[in-house]
């Protein structure tokens, strides 16, 4: 038979060994609540920060739609440019017309002018 190797540990040793264990027990324990501490902080900040990334990944995707839609528009104006041309291009050819032939006519209502006459007589 072995004789038991409790009586030698530290910890059931008498005197002085025990306080300095149950010191370094004590200071452990307080190292470990500031590293607990220090993770909880950490995983708080890193809360915060994959939220911040969440929003600006929302943002990104909105100025992403906006570019869509600016590019839309600037494909547009290239057709509206040919459209206008095209509308100046009539305008200007009426003018020219009416300038060669001198004088506008315009057409009034007779029908009207005569139901007025008769009306105050």
């Amino acid at each position: 038979m072995r004789p038991s190797s409790i009586a030698n540990r530290s910890s059931y040793a008498p005197g002085v060994t025990s306080q300095a264990n149950a010191q370094a027990l004590l200071l452990k324990l307080a190292e470990k609540r500031k590293e607990y501490e220090a993770v909880a902080v950490l995983d708080k900040t890193c809360s915060s920060y994959v939220e911040r990334i969440a929003e600006l990944g929302k943002d990104c995707n909105i100025m992403a739609l906006a570019g869509e839609v600016h590019g839309q528009v600037s494909d547009q104006w290239p057709r509206m440019f040919h459209i206008l041309n095209l509308f100046l291009y009539t305008v200007a050819d009426k003018q020219n017309d009416l300038s060669k032939e001198g004088e506008m006519l315009v057409r009034i209502p007779v029908e009207d002018v005569h139901s007025d006459n008769t009306a105050t007589e």
